[in-house]
């Protein structure tokens, strides 16, 4: 007789992870994070910084832009969205927006 008690789960393999900062978060449930990393160069061996910017799920729209956030590889969720938002490490500070004199009087 075997265990009813513990299910034959396959394991899943380590997701990509990783920290950047969101850059954009016009559209609604999505946002644009950049993430950089330090690389050696093949020939001349000078560390670069690269950046690469990905579209990110966020499913409750918390993140705004200058949020230090974490993402995690998903399957595709629309032609650009590969990503999704697990996390926001640091938010960055709101600035309120005030109307100029003369706006909204009419």
């Amino acid at each position: 007789m075997t265990s009813a008690t513990k299910e034959q789960v396959p394991e899943r393999g380590r997701r990509h992870l990783f920290r950047g900062t969101v850059v954009s978060d016009k559209a609604d449930k999505t946002r644009v994070v950049r993430v950089e990393r330090t690389v050696r160069h093949a020939v001349y061996e000078k560390t670069q910084r690269k950046r690469s910017k990905f579209y990110v799920h966020d499913e409750r729209n918390e993140s705004h832009a200058g949020d230090l956030v974490e993402i995690v590889g998903t399957r595709p969720l629309s032609k650009l969205k590969r990503w999704r938002l697990v996390r926001i490490l640091k938010a960055a500070p709101r600035v309120l927006s005030a109307k100029a004199p003369g706006e909204g009087e009419a």
